[in-house]
Formats: C-alpha cells, sequence, structure tokens
C-alpha cells in the first residue's frame, strides 16, 4: 500500500519535465551554431569574395596545388600560365587562394617540410627557432 502512494505522487513531477529537457538540446545547439556553423559560413564567404576579386596577374593556387599566374579570366574558368607556355583551364571555383608576400607583392609559395629539408638548411622547428 505504501508503495502505491510513492507511485501515485510521482507521477505529478513530470508535467513541467518536458521543458526542463528542452534547455539542453537548445543550449547545445548554440554551441554548435557559434563553434561549427558559423565559422564555416565566414570562411565561405571569404573565399568567394576572393574568387570574386581575381584578376588577370594574380599568383593563385588550386586546390590540386597547381600554382600558376592568371592570363585570362572568365565567369566559371580561369586560364593559369603554370609554366613557361603552358596554360591550363581551370575552373574559378576549384582556387584555393591567392599567393601574396606579407608585404602585398606577389610572392613564391612556401616550401613544404621535403623541400625545406633537401636545401641542406636545417629545415623543421629547430631551424626557423635558430633562424636558419
Amino acid at each position: 500500500m505504501i508503495d502505491v502512494a510513492y507511485a501515485q505522487g510521482a507521477g505529478n513531477g513530470g508535467a513541467g519535465g518536458g521543458f526542463s529537457m528542452l534547455v539542453p538540446l537548445l543550449l547545445m545547439f548554440a554551441v554548435f551554431y557559434f563553434l561549427l556553423i558559423r565559422p564555416q559560413q565566414k570562411k565561405q564567404r571569404r573565399h568567394q569574395d576572393m574568387l570574386k576579386s581575381l584578376k588577370v596577374g594574380d599568383k593563385v593556387m588550386t586546390s590540386g596545388g597547381i600554382v600558376g599566374t592568371i592570363v585570362e579570366g572568365g565567369e566559371h574558368l580561369v586560364k593559369l600560365e603554370i609554366a613557361d607556355r603552358v596554360r591550363v583551364d581551370v575552373g574559378r571555383s576549384y582556387i584555393a587562394g591567392k599567393i601574396v608576400a606579407r608585404d602585398g607583392r606577389d610572392a613564391e609559395p612556401a616550401p613544404t617540410e621535403g623541400q625545406a629539408g633537401s636545401r641542406g638548411g636545417s629545415g623543421g622547428l629547430l631551424g626557423k627557432l635558430l633562424g636558419k
């Protein structure tokens, strides 16, 4: 008989439980929005703005890693010169970014780890710390 009384008393507290379960769900959505969704949208917007600002003579890198200079531009395709008299058509959306030096001039792409070691210098973190 006492067990029945406890069971009946526990049923009254469940009425407000729906809202209290909704609050953590909304908080998780807000965290995901501000940590994942919004930064990705900003990155996409910056990339679209960069693609719109491309002009003939800009040095760019494609998403496949090909570096070239824009010699002709179109709405959807650009023609890159990747070597002397070697030109390829690339979709504008496949351009990963412009190659610009810190002082604003066109620059060479940064060497990769394999290239740094092949020049005979001490590459890697120690080389950067020692300035070699």
